[in-house]
Formats: C-alpha cells, structure tokens, sequence
C-alpha cells in the first residue's frame, strides 16, 4: 500500500502557488520577528486549543482518539513552520511539508472523510491564527502606522502559507483516496458502511454482494496497529482477525474491511450458537509486542446485532486507543468499567477536570497515588471489606485498613459520594495518565 512522494505532491501545489507575500520593510521584519517569538513561547497550546476546535466544529474530525492526535500533529507542526517563516522571512516556496500534514490527508482519505472537511479545518485554523496574532500586535507598544504594516504583513505570509499548503495536502488527499477505493481491504468497504448507516443498506443486497449471512449470532471486532513505524499493513491486520476468529470458534471465515493502513473493522460468524469469548484465549493471538492491538463487541444477533456489536467494539476501542492508556491486548466492551468510560472518554477535558475535582491528590500521576487507587477501587469492588481486599491483594489486613485511610482522609475525598469515587478510580484504571494530574 505505497503511496506517492512528497516530492510528487509538492511539485504540482508548488507550481500552482496563487500568491507570493510582498516584500515587507526591515522595521516590519523586525516587529514580525518578535511576534513570532511571542507565538512560539505558546505554540503548543496554541495548536491543542485550534485542534480541540477544529474537532468540536467539524463533523468526523473527531471519531476516534488516534484521529485526534494525528490532528493535533498535524495543526502542531503548521503552526512551528508559519512562525519559522515569520521569524526567518522564508519564501513559501522553500518549505516542504511536515510529515504529520501529509499523514493525516492520508488517513482522512483513508476513511472517507470528505475532502471539503480537510481544506475547512485549514481555513478555520487560518481565522484563528490571524485573530492571535491581532491580539499579540495590539499589545505592542508601536504606532498605528506600523501595526497597520506588520498585520497586512502577517496575513499576507498567513494567507500564502495556507493557499499553498491546501493545495498540497488536497493533491495527497485525492491520489490517497483513488487508490484506497480499489484497496483490497476495501472490497466490501461501501456494502457495509450503507448497512451500518442505515442509507441504502438492505440486506438481502449485503448477503448478495459480500457473502455473509446476517441472520446469525455476529461478534464485531476492531483491530489496530500502535506502531510508530507504520510496518503491519492491512494484510498484517487481516490474518490477526482471522486468527482471532480460529481462536474463538468462528463458524465460517470473518468478514473485514480496512478503515485506514492501520486500523479494520471485522465481524466474527457464530451461526446460531451464542459466543462466550475467552479473553484470556483471544489475548494469545495479539502480538502485543508488535503493536497491534483488538477492541470487541458483545455477541449480536441478526442486523441489528451486527451493528450493535460493532458500536460496542467502536466504544471500548475509544477507550483503548487514549494515548497513554495502559496497553491491554484485547480490551472488551463487557470489561468492568469500559461502557461507562467510553462515553467519559468522548470528552477528555472535561472527563479529566471531573477525575482530578473527585480524587484531589489521588489523581496525580505518582506511584504513591497509583498505590492509593488501585486498594480503594479494589476495596469498592469487594463490598469495603478489609478483610476481602486484603485476600484478594495478598496484602496484610492493617495495611489495607491504613491505606483507606490515607486515600479517604483527605478534604476532598473524605466529603464525597463512593459512586463518584469509585467511577472516577476507574477512569484511572482505564485511561491512565491521559486523565491523571502531571507530577512536579
């Protein structure tokens, strides 16, 4: 699944750059220099807010959390390459794109995100770049005349820098998606998002065209690569749910389509028998060391079973692929905890704010508080019994007693409801430092 070059790409949106920004006096120069120094100070937040908004704003922008943090990237690294041009007065037809732009053209043309969400998502961010740096000029200490020049400076190098990068980054977008339709873990890809959607999904047509009977028992599956190095591929992916299919009985081979280079969806076929899935057997069949990873459903039946379990999968998949979760090989929507922190995970800012307002010094990230959450969740979990979480601990029953009462004496713990303790020590578990307090 090779893709074109940069090279390639960048040569076509070069020669089509619509506009070169005028040359500007030393003292603008000077005063733009200094601007950019000030961006840069706060350029990765500035990124995370524009990110944050882009994927609140636009629809399927924010499906998943690699999604996201591939948009974070992406806006990061547009964000350092203007404030470089700034700084430096470089010509925009010197750059080259950063790799995380590229990429994440890719993966929306990957998985069928509209073109027109892409280019929105630059113009949106150019808007609130422009409005950052009026605030910034404003509040220098220079004359009218001069904060006129440097703003019609800056949205001009803002303005170049965009127009060109769209067309860059939509070139990767198209030749991407003329070649993922006729992927070959897309065969089925359209028979199955109709029947998902609901829009011209009819399923004598998606038994017709794919091959696989609905009216069964269905176990959905969403399998993935973590690797940095991008190496697994659809095939990769491909033979791990099938292999998860072997593992769990599967009556006939499973059906799966690629929703980008690192990430399927699958279906697993049971007939009519009712599949009681062992993690622990399926758990084997992940090379976890390789970065893969498999998020599954609860058993469906029929249409709407089929979708139902694929929804299930997609929400413990959104909780297992926060970045810094801990890495489970297979995470199921029937794990304790996962139904209700999927929909927690949806808004991770909030979730956090609530996480760290609920525990107060539990919810910071040092080994001491990770001592202190795993005896109290463990204490909930067993009816508050000492005794209880001591056995299931293999820990002495003073030890136990002493450490709820560590993890209980605090201000803002001692006066709280134990369902919003208890649920808030499971978003720790599950979402780990993604949600937990930086240590200083």
């Amino acid at each position: 699944m090779s893709s074109p070059s940069n090279k390639d790409r960048g040569a076509g949106a070069r020669r089509r750059l619509a506009r070169v920004p005028a040359a500007a006096e030393p003292e603008v120069l000077a005063v733009v220099a200094e601007l950019a120094r000030h961006l840069d100070a706060r350029s990765a937040d500035i990124a995370r807010e524009m990110a944050v908004m882009m994927a609140h704003e636009i629809d399927q922008l924010d499906d998943d959390a690699n999604l996201i943090e591939m948009l974070e990237a992406s806006v990061q690294g547009n964000v350092t390459t203007i404030i470089h041009v700034l700084a430096n007065d470089i010509p925009i037809d010197h750059l080259q794109p950063t790799t995380a732009a590229v990429e994440y053209a890719l993966r929306l043309a990957q998985r069928d995100v509209p073109s027109n969400s892409l280019v929105r998502a630059y113009h949106m961010g150019q808007g609130d770049l422009m409005r950052i740096c009026h605030d910034e000029v404003s509040a220098l200490d220079i004359s009218a005349r001069l904060t006129l020049s440097v703003l019609k400076h800056v949205s001009d190098v803002v303005y170049s820098y965009i127009d060109w990068i769209t067309l860059y980054v939509f070139d990767a977008y198209e030749q991407e998606r003329s070649r993922w339709i006729n992927a070959q873990g897309n065969l089925h890809s359209a028979a199955i998002h109709a029947l998902l959607s609901g829009i011209g999904g009819d399923a004598a047509a998606f038994e017709s065209e794919t091959g696989y009977r609905l009216e069964q028992n269905h176990l959905a599956v969403v399998a993935w690569s973590t690797s940095d190095a991008d190496v697994l591929g659809f095939n990769a992916l491909d033979r791990l749910v099938r292999d998860l299919g072997a593992s769990a009985s599967a009556d006939k081979p499973v059906i799966v389509t690629a929703i980008d280079r690192r990430t399927v969806w699958a279906w697993l076929p049971f007939g009519r028998r009712i599949p009681v899935p062992d993690l622990e057997t399926l758990a084997a069949s992940v090379p976890l060391d390789s970065g893969t990873r498999v998020a599954i459903g609860l058993p469906g039946s029929g249409v709407d079973g089929f979708k139902r379990s694929h929804q299930q999968a997609r929400a413990a998949y959104s909780v297992a692929a926060v970045p810094d979760t801990p890495p489970r090989p297979v995470v199921s929507f029937g794990d304790r905890g996962v139904a209700v922190v999927s929909l927690l995970s949806e808004d991770l800012e909030s979730t956090r704010s609530w996480v760290w307002e609920v525990l107060g010094p539990l919810a910071d990230d040092t080994s001491s508080a990770a001592i202190l959450r795993t005896t109290l969740s463990v204490y909930f979990a067993h009816g508050e019994s000492h005794l209880h979480t001591a056995n299931y601990m293999n820990l002495h029953r003073n030890t136990v007693k002493y450490r709820i009462n560590k993890a209980l004496s605090d201000p803002v713990t001692a006066g709280r409801d134990k369902l919003d303790l208890a649920l808030a020590l499971q978003v720790c578990e599950l979402l780990g430092r993604s949600v937990l307090r930086p240590s200083t």
